[in-house]
């Protein structure tokens, strides 16, 4: 009996030592308000994921945007919208990273619309805003903060907009949190590319989570090497959440689970949000019926990498060069079969990028090839100077010797599409 005593004594006790607090992230949702194709069936849809996430939300767990919620010029549910749904999320969000694009309408549009939330915006290298936030679950204290990566002054053009380099006020804010705020925790919810994230993880040590964004990329849950630092990042437009628990015990920081869930049909939606959007939707085709009428047919789904292979072909024989390049952030979204309209090719290329010609060496083509998408007829010689097709994006941020032609990529991709007329 009394053998029993003690091991229902030690049971109880390290139950009592151990508590969790759940987190939940999105980023760059882009104004992508209702579902679409993908390569892995229909994802995506705002009422979906107000839905699903306002119920976690009621369980206790945190909830976290890694910015980049609206997109100037596509798609058209921007720039009709532009921040409506930043309301939306009040009293599911508890923090918002400031991304790159959520600018795009100027400063005072910028701050019109964070008048609309009741959650902060945190970046901790932007000057101005809040650096981080501290909350309190299960008596944990979790401190979470967000940074402006480091393209942010060449991507932001908002002269009250200034940024510090983020590694050093990643360093300050994970000090703060630390010794001054005293938490159990430090999570970064963004925005900043991945690589920058991982390189962060090891420059700053004592940051336990990384939320990814910025980069658009899908990542399960990972450690990043060299390091104590997790990391998960959900892809774009809401195709994925991420979930992570983090497990303590005895007020320390154990293991962390997560896993990235889909935002598909099986998540019921929120119905408020759900007839809000239809009625948005309907209003919006119906003032701009040109971005929703049939431009071609695609007998087949086309894939991110077809688009982009079919795009760079397309800049090849508009210039009348044997190479085209481009950044594979510049295709999103892939094509699905069936009729084909503006607003469809728009959300699947985003910017309208014009066509540069561009004199560049094999060693640089070389240099870009990992992060982009190359189109060429012959192998790259990296001691060979070459004439090449590029974005005017690309040329912005590379500084290339080139020359303008007027020719925009969206447009004369269009002009090929099957039953163009």
């Amino acid at each position: 009996m009394r053998k029993l005593v003690l091991l229902l004594l030690l049971a109880f006790s390290a139950l009592a030592d151990e508590k969790t607090v759940s987190l939940y992230h999105f980023s760059d949702y882009h104004s992508h308000a209702l579902p679409f194709y993908t390569d892995d069936g229909e994802r995506g849809g705002i009422a979906r994921a107000i839905g699903y996430l306002k119920r976690q939300h009621g369980r206790g767990a945190l909830v976290f945007s890694g910015g980049d919620t609206i997109n100037k010029g596509a798609p058209a549910w921007s720039d009709t919208w532009q921040c409506a749904e930043w309301a939306w999320w009040n009293g599911v969000v508890d923090a918002m990273a400031f991304g790159n694009h959520d600018a795009d309408y100027g400063y005072d549009a910028f701050d019109r619309c964070r008048k609309s939330t009741r959650y902060p915006i945190l970046s901790a290298n932007t000057a101005g805003m809040r650096p981080y936030q501290v909350f309190t679950r299960n008596g944990l204290r979790i401190g979470v903060f967000a940074l402006a990566g480091s393209d942010f002054a060449q991507l932001v053009k908002v002269p009250r907009l200034t940024f510090n380099e983020p590694v050093a006020a990643a360093r300050e804010t994970v000090r703060a949190l630390r010794e001054k705020e005293m938490v159990d925790a430090v999570v970064m919810i963004g925005h900043q590319h991945t690589e920058d994230d991982y390189a962060l993880a090891k420059a700053v040590p004592g940051i336990d989570l990384i939320f990814g964004s910025h980069s658009h990329l899908k990542r399960e849950l990972v450690q990043i090497p060299g390091t104590r630092t997790w990391f998960i990042a959900p892809s774009q437009y809401l195709t994925y959440i991420s979930w992570v628990e983090l497990q303590f015990a005895d007020g320390k920081l154990g293991a962390i689970d997560g896993a990235l869930v889909p935002v598909d049909a099986r998540m019921p939606e929120d119905r408020v949000i759900a007839t809000r959007v239809a009625r948005m939707q309907q209003e919006l085709e119906r003032d701009h019926p040109e971005l929703f009428t049939s431009i071609g047919t695609l007998p087949a789904p086309l894939s991110v990498a077809a688009l982009a292979q079919r795009a760079l072909d397309t800049m090849r024989q508009a210039t009348n060069t044997s190479i085209a390049i481009s950044t594979t952030s510049s295709f999103r979204r892939p094509l699905p079969a069936g009729i084909l309209t503006m607003e469809l090719l728009r959300a699947a290329m985003p910017y309208d990028n014009e066509i540069v010609v561009c004199t560049i060496t094999g060693a640089d083509l070389q240099r870009l090839q990992p992060e982009s998408f190359l189109s060429s007829s012959e192998p790259i010689d990296s001691t060979r100077t070459y004439k090449a097709a590029m974005t005017d994006y690309l040329w912005g941020r590379e500084k290339f010797d080139c020359e303008r032609t007027g020719f925009k990529v969206r447009a004369e991709l269009q002009k090929g599409f099957y039953g163009v007329r």
